[in-house]
């Protein structure tokens, strides 16, 4: 089987890959956005589960890890739910990990164990303990495949790099003892740009932020009445907002409050919703003479915006939100 893909190009992978992506548990991630509510209000915040779950199986490919960390790589989301990280405000979750927490029953009750075992892999040697798949997880604010990809994906599919800007940064990417490094200060500042634009610009989006609060608050009340259960969320994310429009009058104005033209401002002194995100920094480990250096050490800039970053995540953003009767009534 051949897998093409807007970053990495195409690859022939495994058939054990081949049937896990074939796979219903897989397929259902070409329904999930990644972005949680984003593509609810902005059509073009459109990437999906299923693109960064191939995408980081085929880097840790690219990067030479072995068949058993490229199944991980493939299957460490497909616990997430529908809307991805609008459960864990749903759950009032603030360690964002509720995907973690089911992950070892979904794979239970899903075909996983069966298409493993049928190549002679077991799903509890590979997918219990990322601490042993060092290309895919790192702690931050290490690289590793999994946080390369969603910021190079996303930020090539919403036009803020250009994909000769991404395949630039990842020929500087090196593998040193089984861990994810750049080869230069240059690509490591470029990186931590690019993730800082990512985590603050993208995730910390006013419009962004509002999608998911107005989403959450929908789907709370839906939960709350009964309209919906928790097994829902392990459908897609069509599949779920089906059944809200199928709810009584109030849930129907939230949800069509959500779809509405609204204008998002800051404004610490007057603000409707206070969002305050998991704290995401960056720190690349940077090659130099015979060892390895984090980037922060070596310069000013990446210092700067990791110091920043820092500052506006534990702030958060403080919203005014205005809809177009409030505007224009």
């Amino acid at each position: 089987m051949w897998i093409k893909d807007e970053l990495y190009g195409e690859y022939k992978v495994d058939k054990v890959l081949e049937e896990l992506i074939l796979s219903d548990t897989v397929q259902r991630l070409k329904g999930i956005h990644q972005g949680g509510a984003s593509f609810l209000v902005n059509e073009e915040w459109n990437v999906t589960r299923y693109e960064h779950s191939v995408g980081v199986m085929l880097l840790v490919k690219q990067l030479g890890g072995q068949i058993e960390e490229q199944i991980a790589g493939l299957l460490h989301d497909v616990s997430h739910t529908a809307f991805s990280h609008v459960i864990d405000g749903v759950l009032d979750n603030l360690s964002e990990d509720y995907h973690e927490d089911i992950f070892e029953q979904v794979i239970l009750d899903s075909e996983i164990p069966e298409i493993l075992e049928k190549y002679d892999y077991d799903y509890r040697d590979i997918l219990l303990d990322d601490s042993q798949w060092s290309l895919l997880e790192q702690p931050a604010p290490e690289l590793c495949a999994d946080r390369v990809d969603y910021t190079l994906r996303d930020m090539y599919r919403y036009g803020f790099i250009s994909l000769k800007e991404a395949h630039d940064f990842l020929d500087e990417v090196a593998v040193v003892e089984g861990k994810i490094c750049v080869k230069t200060i240059g690509a490591a500042e470029w990186f931590v740009k690019t993730y800082y634009t990512e985590v603050i610009d993208f995730f910390m989006n006013p419009l962004n932020i509002y999608g998911n609060h107005a989403l959450s608050n929908v789907l709370k009340a839906a939960l709350e009445k009964g309209w919906i259960s928790l097994d829902d969320f392990l459908g897609q994310d069509k599949e779920v907002l089906l059944k809200l429009q199928k709810t009584d009058d109030h849930i129907q104005m939230l949800l069509n409050e959500l779809t509405q033209d609204v204008s998002i401002e800051e404004n610490k002194a007057e603000f409707d919703i206070h969002h305050k995100g998991k704290v995401r920094l960056i720190d690349p480990s940077v090659i130099d003479g015979n060892g390895l250096l984090k980037s922060s050490v070596l310069s000013v800039e990446v210092r700067k915006r990791g110091q920043s970053a820092y500052e506006i995540s534990k702030s958060g953003r403080y919203l005014k939100v205005k809809r177009r009767g409030d505007q224009f009534g």
